[in-house]
């Protein structure tokens, strides 16, 4: 069996150690902060699909009415050569 290496007698030193004090209310700014970004994440998530759905929309709008051509002509241009 091998002898305990200088890290790992080093780390027990510090968890036989006296431990530090948690502040008071850390529980609760870290629940509230966890919601907070819980709902930052959806509204990103809601965004995302609005856009994707929009880009949707806007690609079958595209195809079927196809506006980079030109409507027709209203008039017929004069009659030349006869």
């Amino acid at each position: 069996m091998s002898p305990p290496d200088r890290k790992e007698a080093e780390v027990r030193r510090m968890l036989d150690g006296p431990h530090p004090l948690v502040p008071p209310g850390l529980g609760l700014r870290a629940a509230v902060r966890g919601r907070r970004l819980l709902l930052w994440r959806r509204r990103l998530g809601l965004a995302g699909w609005l856009l994707f759905l929009a880009a949707v929309a806007f690609t079958v709008w595209a195809v079927t009415q196809q506006p980079w051509i030109p409507p027709p002509s209203r008039t017929t241009p004069p009659l030349e050569g006869w």
